[in-house]
């Protein structure tokens, strides 16, 4: 289980794919699952099991948010039409697509820089490594970081989105 601590963003805004400001205030009292995603890029298939967890668990009060990220080899360089476009044809997401979004360096994103200070499971702080890093965020505020090769329908993840919805 990665290392968890409480880390305050509920308030940190963020913008959606038609321009419309955001905070995680509005998720409040549930389990949110944050991921950088990108639609070229060899985790891609990871769509299909971050919409899975969507229809599993939504109904429990569980949301998948996505921030497309073009950071890593170019691997999202469409705009967010054909991003909106490509998720819902080929993956068929139904999870919200925020406005792409930088997750490492000066420009990251506000809600990028408060996450980067979450420890993963080996206790890895720092830069988001890859496209597809997950963060996920109990209603009390707690922060369970995982790195991109860990799939979304991962053991872990899976344990820690049931313990979150049942508490």
């Amino acid at each position: 289980m990665p290392d968890t601590q409480t880390v305050d963003i509920r308030d940190i805004p963020f913008v959606d794919a038609d321009g419309t400001e955001h905070t995680l205030a509005e998720y409040a009292g549930k389990t949110v699952l944050v991921v950088n995603v990108a639609s070229k890029c060899g985790l891609t298939p990871q769509y299909e099991q971050l919409e899975e967890l969507q229809r599993t668990y939504g109904d429990r009060g569980f949301q998948v948010v996505g921030f497309p990220c073009n950071q890593f080899m170019g691997q999202e360089p469409g705009s967010m039409e054909e991003i909106l476009e490509y998720c819902a044809v080929t993956w068929g997401v139904s999870f919200p697509i925020m406005e792409k979004v930088r997750v490492n360096g000066s420009h990251a994103a506000p809600l990028y820089k408060a996450l980067k200070k979450a420890k993963n499971a080996e206790g890895a702080k720092g830069p988001i490594m890859w496209n597809f890093e997950k963060f996920l965020l109990t209603p009390e505020g707690t922060v369970h970081r995982f790195r991109p090769q860990t799939k979304p329908d991962a053991p872990e993840i899976v344990a820690a989105i049931e313990a979150s919805l049942a508490s």
